[in-house]
């Protein structure tokens, strides 16, 4: 059974910076593709998405903020949060799921087959 834990939210000033960890267990990271996803109230948004460890994109919203990276070792993917913005408060997930490389990296993909409880983030002005 595969389970995610993320953490590492919290409060911040805009301009800030965070990182979120998410710790995979009961598999690894490399089998999967792996994502972390935002909400706001009904809205969801992908914000990267990683394929086995190697192919990363990032949504444009974030792109040059935001930076994924994993440690295989320690079983846990990050997303590394710079210059955060107010418009970046949400609960974030962090996910994980058996796609192809296509799939994967759609920008149509805002769900996969494993996901944590998310850990949340508000950014003040």
């Amino acid at each position: 059974q595969v389970q995610l834990v993320e953490s590492g939210g919290d409060s911040v000033q805009a301009g800030g910076s965070l990182r979120l960890s998410c710790a995979i267990s009961g598999s690894t990271l490399s089998r999967y593709c792996m994502a972390w996803f935002r909400q706001n109230g009904g809205e969801r948004e992908q914000i990267a998405l990683v394929h086995r460890g190697e192919t990363t994109t990032y949504a444009d919203s974030v792109k040059g903020r935001f930076t994924v990276s994993q440690d295989n070792a320690k079983k846990t993917l990050y997303l590394e949060m710079n210059g955060l913005k107010p418009e970046d408060t949400a609960m974030y997930y962090c996910a994980a799921g058996h796609r192809t490389l296509s799939m994967c990296t759609s920008e149509s993909t805002t769900y996969l087959d494993h996901e944590g409880q998310g850990t949340s983030v508000t950014v003040s002005s």
